[in-house]
């Protein structure tokens, strides 16, 4: 076996080997070269090299996002590390296993004008769940630092940094480790406190008529069929689950916006619960945020084992487990009440639902037009990753067949790295993995494809409206050069290039027949990653979805 020669190096790679961080991400670089020969010549790691730091990162949050374990990132000193901040923030916000490990310096080295150096310790520090400074020589105090980082970013669900200076003479190596370095055993904390709490909540549930239920971003098959059954089957309930819930049942309302958009201020008030209950990450849709920030619930209860934000200004009330386990407790001591909460919303969904077929049955080709054929043509089982901006907008119009994984950067709402995170993922899961994303979030992430990693199986597809049609359907645009320039970011480019570049196949639709015929190609296609892309009318796009919600009545 190969071992960098220095033993700072050596006692990073051993400490990551005994705790299980297996995959390493690296960004090639010179002063992590001790880094990058320790991880490569071992075969228990598995070893990816990326060259855009950006793209890396979000790259390595794909792949910490499918399998649930923390991902290393891997890079030289200098702005590499500043480049893996976008993905850095979205792993804090989104609550996903991230070790960024970067090369440094030696302390003497900082702030004299050395070449390809900055202040690095603390970069993160606004986002970080732990700071690892390094010392250059091996101690318990360094093998220390090393541990708690490690285990705070899988325990707490979070990124973390560790930064660590190496002196030249960088490339030597040896045959045998010379460290033995310090294992430390984390403990987890002892949730039994948060079920013991919620005694105190089942007289308010059972006293309330109004109750809703609001689920964000929950990775799949997480709850437990029979919670949701007893969720579905309570009149006094009213389930609200987004697209990236990955939760479904025939009576919970899977598109909000469909359903609330249309309400007068007297629905609204009919619609205001006593007690909201929330779990899982970010919630996209802005009219339920503004619906409950105005009329709020007088209990919001919040499940989540780590953080509880204050989305709506209702003061939440942090039950610190996960949901399974609280439900798992709280229901069984709660009681039928009569009310006609979840009877009355349920006949004003259905109704809409046969408004929006209706509706989706005769309007021309455009963007909302698209995403009903792509959404329906997806493949069952299949893993579905979708950029932000319009895109996921969008799709949480349509239903998606409740085999289908769906995931989205929601952390930040970002376009910045969402192609690079849908190939990570598709790394990181053996599914089918297809990636849904505008023209402007695949255009800014086109370093993604720059990846020797893609699966062949791996699906893109691209709705080119000519720009950023997220500002168009936004309150207050008007037709100017100012906004086509500096808002919209009008262009005439396509993929079609790119694709032959990156050795991919290239299909391409602007109508609905041809559209039918790409996505039977796309998904024949297996020798090789595939691009569909789609052309929709730019000034059309806007106009038909806001009409939309107008016929919704």
């Amino acid at each position: 076996m190969i071992y960098p020669k220095i033993p700072l190096a050596q006692s990073i790679i051993q400490i990551c080997l005994e705790k299980g961080i297996t995959n390493i991400i690296i960004s090639p670089g010179s002063r992590n070269a001790p880094l990058t020969i320790g991880f490569v010549s071992n075969p228990a790691f598995q070893c990816y090299s990326i060259a855009d730091e950006r793209c890396a990162a979000f790259f390595a949050l794909g792949i910490a996002q499918q399998t649930h374990q923390p991902t290393a990132l891997v890079c030289t000193s200098g702005s590499a590390l500043l480049n893996y901040y976008p993905a850095f923030a979205e792993a804090f916000y989104s609550q996903i296993p991230l070790i960024v490990i970067s090369a440094d310096r030696p302390q003497s080295k900082i702030d004299i004008g050395d070449g390809q150096t900055i202040r690095q310790e603390n970069v993160y520090s606004n986002h970080s769940l732990y700071n690892a400074n390094l010392h250059e020589d091996v101690s318990p105090e360094n093998d220390k630092k090393i541990n708690e980082a490690i285990d705070t970013a899988r325990i707490q669900k979070g990124p973390v940094h560790i930064n660590a200076p190496f002196e030249e003479p960088l490339y030597e190596t040896v045959s045998e480790l010379t460290v033995s370095p310090i294992i430390d055993t984390y403990v987890k904390e002892n949730q039994s406190e948060a079920i013991a709490a919620i005694a105190n909540m089942v007289a308010d549930w059972n006293k309330s008529t109004r109750k809703m239920v609001l689920v964000g971003v929950n990775e799949p098959h997480t709850i437990n069929q029979k919670i949701i059954e007893r969720l579905a089957n309570d009149e006094s309930v009213v389930v609200l689950t987004e697209t990236t819930s990955n939760l479904h049942h025939p009576s919970f309302v899977n598109s909000i916006d469909t359903l609330i958009t249309p309400f007068t201020p007297a629905d609204f008030e009919d619609f205001q619960p006593e007690i909201l209950i929330t779990f899982g990450g970010m919630i996209v849709s802005k009219r339920i945020k503004a619906f409950l920030r105005k009329y709020k619930p007088k209990q919001h209860w919040h499940i989540d084992t780590l953080r509880a934000y204050d989305t709506f200004g209702a003061s939440p009330n942090h039950i610190k487990t996960n949901p399974n386990d609280f439900f798992e407790a709280f229901l069984p001591q709660t009681e039928s009440i009569e009310s006609d909460y979840f009877s009355k919303i349920e006949k004003i969904n259905d109704l809409r639902k046969v408004r929006a077929q209706e509706y989706l049955g005769k309007i021309p080709f455009s963007d909302f037009k698209v995403f009903e054929k792509v959404i329906e043509s997806l493949p069952k089982n299949s893993q579905l990753q979708i950029s932000n901006s319009s895109a996921i907008r969008y799709a949480q119009l349509i239903d998606i067949d409740s085999s289908i994984d769906v995931f989205c950067n929601r952390g930040t709402s970002g376009i910045d790295g969402s192609t690079s995170t849908a190939i990570g993922a598709a790394v990181g899961n053996p599914k089918p993995a297809v990636f849904i994303t505008g023209d402007i979030s695949f255009l800014y992430d086109s370093n993604a494809l720059w990846n020797s990693y893609i699966p062949n199986d791996f699906k893109i597809i691209i709705v080119n409206n000519g720009g950023g049609g997220i500002f168009r359907i936004l309150p207050g645009h008007q037709e100017q050069p100012v906004f086509n320039t500096f808002f919209e970011t009008s262009h005439h480019l396509t993929a079609e290039y790119m694709a032959r570049m990156f050795k991919m196949t290239y299909i391409k639709a602007d109508d609905e027949n041809a559209l039918q015929l790409g996505l039977k190609s796309l998904y024949n296609t297996n020798g090789a990653p595939a691009i569909l892309e789609i052309f929709t009318p730019t000034f059309e796009n806007d106009k038909i979805l806001l009409q939309f919600f107008k016929e919704l009545l």
